[in-house]
């Protein structure tokens, strides 16, 4: 028989530069691009805003975990929260003739109902010892 080797750890993203993932890498090389074509075509006040807003961003997109998963799917499962409501309300809005209608039906009544078994005790002990024994016991065997 062949063995195979089951992977493990396969949650864990693969780090690229120490502690720092391919993700991650990504995320702060786009921002440190950006930022450097503010520096080198905006003025200096294009530049410190950009590297606060788009430098604080990528930290926050690189680095920020919440609840064990990425900052970029906990936004992902906000906007999804925010688009589906979470109560869903049905309003049907009935018509004074269909109203009248639903008033003037008489409820349905069964003409025969059947009649309730009574419940003993020793039926309940018999179950109860059946449940208890896995299935070996029998009640009739009791007798």
């Amino acid at each position: 028989m062949q063995q195979f080797v089951v992977p493990q750890f396969i949650d864990v993203e693969d780090k690229i530069i120490g502690p720092i993932t391919t993700r991650q890498f990504l995320i702060m090389l786009v921002a440190g691009i950006l930022i450097f074509l503010f520096y080198r075509f905006g003025d200096f006040t294009l530049f410190i805003a950009s590297l606060v807003i788009l430098g604080g961003t990528a930290l926050i997109f690189s680095f920020v975990k919440i609840n064990g998963q990425p900052f970029h799917y906990f936004i992902l499962n906000i906007t999804q929260s925010i688009k589906k409501p979470s109560l869903r309300i049905w309003h049907k809005h009935y018509k004074k003739k269909e109203l009248d209608i639903l008033r003037n039906i008489r409820p349905m009544v069964p003409e025969l109902l059947m009649p309730r078994k009574q419940v003993k005790r020793k039926h309940i002990r018999d179950l109860a010892l059946l449940v208890n024994t896995g299935g070996f016991y029998n009640p009739e065997n009791d007798l």
